[in-house]
Parts: structure tokens; C-alpha cells; sequence
């Protein structure tokens, strides 16, 4: 879920057209494929199957988004997380029993014919196994498109990246890209369009967040957006009871962040979450190409093995040139 940050950075989210966008982004690949997991799906929250049964959900939004995003100017790069650090063992045995129980209620919902709980449930339990991580990795590899395995958390990975200038942004639903130094965070890259909300049809932009603009105006360092985060709650600690983002920002700008963490968690220590965030693990060893679509291999693997209408496939791929006597995918950028 990352850190809860909205409350603060309303006027600093800049809602923009993908047109805008285009460049290089390192986009968090875990963060992309819930995206996809969570909302391509059946009305009862069924994930799109093929005829062996095998979930073709993230397969579908890999595939038409990243069409859209080539088609527009953007050169996407996925950065697959790495290891979890050991702050984040209590937050991942949490998220998993959560998406346990979503999926309990979720059978139970299609049993007695509550479609709309379904759904809300289904979305809640979705998950990522091995066997999608894999299959992702490789129509990335088909459609030309460079992935990496960070060392550890992704969105730290895409954070420096963006902070070497070897992309223009990092994308990701969560502002933890902020708190690793990520001069420039997009969200909802990958869910923009028309979206279903709470029954009602909405229009989903993307979002761009310059940390400079944010720091400058909230008047923090971004040591001092990290403590914020601490205070919240972050994917590597639980927060102190009862503190928002406002109260957090107060606490910090009146320099009580120490104080408040003794006073209010003492048996906590901040540290080891400060350095996560301000020196994360990370590489420079990463090489960043994008290469024409191989057609026949996609065409192949979609259609052939997991049962994708090949005429709605080759359609996409026409749009980026993938076809002879058309133009090539470099014509793009």
C-alpha cells in the first residue's frame, strides 16, 4: 500500500495526458501487475483465464498498455522487486493473509450470487505467483521492452534511476518513490482511462509529482518527508496510532519527530527505516535497450499458447509497426 502522503500533496499532483509523458519511465513492476491482476477481471471478479485455467490477466494489460504507452512516446522499463528486506517480513505476512481471507469471501460471495461483493473481494485477494512473474518477464523480453530484478524493493531501483537521469520519472500507485529521492513520481500510468468506482464510471489520469515542487512547498528536506512517512506508517514499520499526514507534517515542521517516537513508541527505533529509504540497495548495473517487437514470438505465445484472439493482437501490434512495410518501432521516439 505504501505511505499515506495524499493528504498532504494535493496541490503537487498534476494531472497530465500520456502525450505528456513520453520519454523513458522505470515503472515498479509488482505495483504495475496487481494494477492489472486487480482490474481485469470478470463481473464477479474471475481474473481473465485461458482454456487451461491459467490467469491471463496480467498477460492482457502488459500487452495493450504497453502498445499504448509505445504508440504514445513512452519507452517503458520494469523493474521487478528483488528481495524484501527484513523490516518488511511483518508487512508481507500481513498483506498475505488479508488476500486469504479476500479470497474466502470472495467463494462465498459467488455462491449466494452477490456480484458486487464478489467483485470487491476477488480484487482484494488478487495475488502474484511465480508463474506470472515469468510469463510477464518474457512478453516484456517479446515486445522488446527491458526489465530488471532490483536488489531489493523496485521502486527504491526506479528512484535512482531517475536520480541518474538514465530515465525522466518513476511510476508507481505509492508516494514511497518520493521518500527514495524519485526527482519526478507518475501514478496511475497504468490504470488511467475509464475505470469503474464504487459503481460509477470515472475518469482515471495520470499523475505527475516533481519532488523538488514538494519539498519546496511543504518547506522539508526530504530527510524530513521520510520522518513524515515513519510517523504514518510505511511498508517497513506500523506508525504511531492516530497520526495522519497533517499531524505528521506539523510534528516534523515543529521538529518533534524524535521526541514523538519516544514518547509515543519508545521501544521503536526509526533508524533502520531512515537509512531503507535515504540509502536503499540498489545498482548501477543495468543496461537499458529497447528492440523491435518479435510479431511471430508474441503471436506465438498469446494466441498459440494461451489463447488470445490473434486478430485482436495483430491489430495492436500494427499500431507500433510490427509488420513489414510499416513503421518500425524507433519511428516512435
Amino acid at each position: 500500500m505504501g505511505v499515506a502522503l495524499r493528504e498532504i500533496l494535493g496541490e503537487y499532483r498534476e494531472e497530465v495526458e500520456l502525450e505528456e509523458l513520453r520519454g523513458t519511465i522505470a515503472v515498479d513492476a509488482f505495483n504495475a501487475l496487481y494494477q492489472f491482476l486487480t482490474i481485469i477481471r470478470q463481473p464477479d471478479g474471475t481474473p481473465l483465464m485461458d482454456k487451461d485455467g491459467r490467469v491471463t490477466s496480467h498477460l492482457s494489460g502488459i500487452f495493450f498498455r504497453n502498445l499504448n504507452f509505445l504508440e504514445k512516446g513512452i519507452r517503458p522499463a520494469y523493474i521487478f522487486d528483488g528481495a524484501p528486506p527484513d523490516l518488511k517480513t511483518e508487512t508481507v505476512a500481513r498483506r498475505r493473509g488479508v488476500r486469504e481471507a479476500a479470497g474466502e469471501r470472495w467463494k462465498e460471495a459467488v455462491e449466494r450470487g452477490d456480484i458486487e461483493e464478489a467483485y470487491k473481494q476477488a480484487r482484494a485477494s488478487t495475488r502474484i505467483d511465480d508463474a506470472m512473474i515469468a510469463s510477464s518477464k518474457r512478453l516484456l523480453d517479446l515486445m522488446g521492452i527491458p526489465w530488471m530484478v532490483a536488489p531489493s524493493e523496485g521502486e527504491a531501483q526506479a528512484a535512482f534511476m531517475a536520480r541518474q537521469g538514465d530515465v525522466g520519472a518513476a511510476a508507481s500507485q505509492d508516494y514511497d518513490a518520493l521518500l527514495f529521492g524519485a526527482p519526478r513520481l507518475v501514478r496511475n500510468l497504468t490504470v488511467s482511462g475509464k475505470r469503474k468506482v464504487r459503481g460509477r464510471s470515472v475518469t482515471v489520469r495520470p499523475e505527475r509529482i516533481d519532488l523538488a515542487a514538494v519539498l519546496a512547498g511543504l518547506g522539508l528536506s526530504r530527510e524530513e518527508l521520510v520522518e513524515i512517512g515513519i510517523l504514518i506508517g510505511t511498508d517497513f514499520n506500523p506508525g504511531i496510532r492516530g497520526v495522519g499526514a497533517k499531524t505528521a507534517l506539523k510534528i516534523v515542521r515543529g521538529g518533534k519527530f524524535q521526541e514523538t517516537v519516544q514518547e509515543k513508541a519508545p521501544d521503536f527505533d526509526p533508524g533502520p527505516v531512515q537509512e531503507f529509504f535515504l540509502n536503499p540497495p540498489v545498482t548501477g548495473d543495468y543496461r537499458l535497450e529497447w528492440r523491435e517487437p518479435d510479431r511471430d514470438g508474441i503471436v506465438a505465445m498469446l494466441c498459440g499458447e494461451y489463447t488470445f484472439s490473434e486478430g485482436r493482437i495483430d491489430a495492436g501490434l500494427q499500431k507500433i509497426g510490427a509488420k513489414a512495410g510499416q513503421r518500425t518501432l524507433g519511428d516512435w521516439f
